[in-house]
């Protein structure tokens, strides 16, 4: 437990008082020493008894045995806010007057603090404060800072309590839970995601079903029809047990942002929602999901080796959830070489990457490279303030070349982009907002057309 004091609001008026006393005293003629005199008596005088306040309030405070215990969420998501309680309790048969400051990371948004509050004897004390996380990693909470009144109130005390904690941020996962809500009440058109509900269609057995009208003939499992004494109906799914590779691209160009100061508009943050949404799909269907980063420094790329089941979710965010996008060149033929060496069994991989014109020759040689082994799908981030720019009105001349430049620019990028989708339409172009829908979407036409 560390001290350190301070002169409280009465002291200060005190001195305040005497100093303006002074003066007066001046004005009016007294003599120099004698104020001189009177006021080394005040400073004693006040130096003595703020100095036993001090030593009776710090034995006073230890003999309390005041702790401090802090209940945080297990982990954070960005942006979303949360309530961080801080908890005290007292041994001692003393109340205390108090203010508190928690030292939490500076990437936190705080509400509430500091905060006033008492200490009671033998009571528990709740103050709560409310933090909203603005970037994803580790973030640490240390000890915090309680200023507390002394007995007679000559001084103030800065007492700090508590331990070091840290917390992990991960993105937010609202994409993921409003899917899997919408997916079981059957409303998934409501944030774009295509289904399709023919029955009769994959080619993996699923179930036998009573068979109904509209059902393909050459469907029915004649034995079950026989047994049943009624149609009987093979019903199948999509097949299950393939694999979905994600090639996340964390260079340069992934630190852009729409939204200039918005929680979570970076475009790699959105990325991250759209590789969370598509592996929950990915998974829920019974395939594996593995990812590989690349942009990133030698040997700073993540590496996680496709996994099945419902905690696989779970581990990959585990894996992602600190990756920061780089100012590093994004090698694609790198990556592919990579990707080739580590996994031989066909996959869908899938680039996620902010695609311009001058990386077409680079990028057209790592796709040939991946799809001479693997089905592959391209996804490409498209700035919003593009489209805002094309869309702006000409009302002057400096307004009419950013204009020209923006349409310049999308046109350029859309050519290179064509040459690209040549020989494979396997291509999403999408805004950062979007990106996760049209991955879902492209998917599922994927795995219905039984792709893989």
């Amino acid at each position: 437990m560390k001290l350190r004091v301070l002169p409280s609001l009465l002291t200060t008026q005190v001195v305040g008082v005497a100093t303006v006393g002074a003066a007066v005293a001046l004005f009016m003629g007294a003599e120099l020493d004698t104020i001189a005199n009177a006021a080394w008596v005040l400073a004693t005088l006040l130096a003595v008894f703020a100095t036993l306040d001090f030593v009776l309030t710090r034995r006073a405070w230890r003999e309390a045995d005041v702790r401090m215990s802090r209940r945080l969420p297990s982990a954070f998501a960005i942006g979303v806010k949360k309530l961080v309680h801080l908890q005290f309790e007292s041994a001692g048969n003393r109340g205390w007057r108090c203010q508190v400051f928690d030292h939490g990371d500076p990437s936190l948004r705080v509400a509430g603090l500091p905060a006033r509050f008492g200490i009671f004897a033998g009571k528990r004390t709740d103050v709560a404060y409310e933090v909203v996380p603005t970037r994803r990693g580790e973030i640490s909470f240390a000890p915090a800072d309680v200023r507390l009144r002394s007995l007679f109130g000559l001084v103030e005390l800065m007492v700090r309590v508590g331990d070091s904690e840290t917390r992990r941020v991960y993105p937010d996962f609202a994409q993921v839970a409003r899917y899997a809500w919408l997916a079981g009440d059957r409303r998934l058109q409501e944030i774009g995601i295509k289904t399709y509900q023919q029955r009769g269609e994959g080619t993996d057995f699923k179930q036998l079903a009573e068979y109904r009208y509209g059902d393909p003939v050459r469907h029915i499992d004649w034995k079950a029809t026989l047994r049943q004494n009624k149609a009987i109906l093979r019903e199948f799914q999509d097949e299950r047990d393939q694999c979905v590779m994600l090639l996340v691209d964390c260079g340069r160009r992934m630190r852009a942002y729409d939204a200039e100061g918005a929680i979570g508009s970076g475009h790699f943050d959105q990325v991250l929602n759209a590789v969370m949404l598509l592996s929950y799909v990915a998974l829920k269907q019974g395939d594996a999901v593995g990812a590989l980063t690349f942009g990133t420094p030698v040997g700073e790329e993540r590496i996680f080796p496709p996994r099945k089941g419902a905690h696989a979710l779970n581990a990959l965010m585990g894996e992602l959830y600190s990756v920061q996008p780089t100012p590093t060149h994004s090698d694609y033929l790198s990556v592919a070489q990579n990707l080739l060496r580590r996994h031989s069994k066909r996959s869908l991989v899938i680039v996620i990457t902010n695609f311009r014109d001058e990386d077409s020759s680079e990028l057209a040689q790592a796709l040939r490279l991946l799809r001479s082994r693997h089905l592959v799908l391209l996804a490409s981030l498209r700035e919003q303030v593009v489209g805002q720019l094309i869309g702006s009105p000409l009302v002057s001349g400096e307004a009419a070349l950013d204009v020209a430049s923006a349409h310049l620019y999308e046109q350029s990028r859309r050519d290179a982009f064509v040459k690209l989708s040549a020989r494979d339409a396997l291509m999403v172009d999408a805004e950062p907002q979007d990106l996760g829908i049209e991955l879902v979407n492209r998917y599922h036409a994927v795995k219905r057309a039984g792709m893989i």
